[in-house]
């Protein structure tokens, strides 16, 4: 269902989101902790989520501190990483392209992979909707407000329960990413796509700075399309005969 205004599609956006706020609770107060287990002071890690807003880079950053590895180190191993979002935004930049350039900034910087997996079932189904970027804006905001409460919830709780990181709740956030892939699954070049990344993952998990998961990422997105290119081709060959 479309929505007919700025503010309704602003909060659908938020409400369908709402899962994925659950899912990342546990996260960010794991974030909070290992921060205040840490050498970085308290302000440190709150300015880290307001400034950085993405989750994995984050807890590789501090992992890397933590290590004493150098700013170079740490600046390269989040940027790959973060490589992912160059294709969140290849997909969804033919929804976003005729916003003004302020919109498209803020949008990019609120997008996640939880976000993506919102906005993208949500073109799927609205495709040329006028509002989808407040639909988008309330997916993001909903997020970013998430992701800092619980910082701050660990960062507190980190300095009262020093061995909070240790409870096993980053569990939440791999149901998470599960419930965002397995309903993409249904058609043959995302399986493929999954499955070849899974596998390559698999093989290349011991290669340093999470250099595995960069790769892995590459080869799901080649086999995803020739995967759709080969099935293209025959749909419009059967089409001849």
């Amino acid at each position: 269902m479309s929505h007919p205004t700025p503010l309704t599609s602003f909060a659908a956006g938020a409400r369908d989101t709402l899962p994925m706020l659950i899912g990342a609770a546990p996260f960010g107060v794991i974030f909070g902790a290992l921060v205040a287990a840490s050498q970085l002071a308290l302000w440190q890690g709150q300015f880290m989520s307001l400034g950085v807003f993405a989750g994995s880079s984050q807890f590789i950053a501090i992992g890397l501190a933590a290590g004493q590895a150098g700013i170079l180190v740490i600046w390269m191993a989040t940027f790959i990483v973060n490589l992912r979002h160059m294709l969140y935004a290849a997909t969804l930049l033919p929804h976003v392209s005729h916003l003004p350039a302020r919109w498209r900034w803020l949008l990019g910087f609120l997008l996640t992979d939880e976000t993506f997996a919102v906005m993208n079932a949500y073109y799927l189904k609205h495709a040329h909707t006028p509002h989808g970027h407040w639909y988008f804006l309330g997916s993001g905001l909903s997020m970013y407000g998430n992701w800092q409460l619980w910082t701050l919830v660990g960062l507190l709780f980190g300095v009262a329960f020093p061995k909070l990181q240790t409870l096993g709740l980053d569990f939440a956030m791999v149901a998470t990413f599960i419930a965002i892939v397995v309903p993409q699954l249904f058609r043959k070049p995302q399986l493929a796509a999954a499955i070849a990344a899974g596998v390559c993952a698999w093989f290349l998990r011991d290669l340093p700075y999470k250099l595995g998961l960069m790769a892995a990422t590459l080869v799901g997105v080649a086999v995803g399309l020739v995967s759709s290119h080969w099935l293209a081709r025959i749909r419009a060959a059967r089409s001849k005969a």
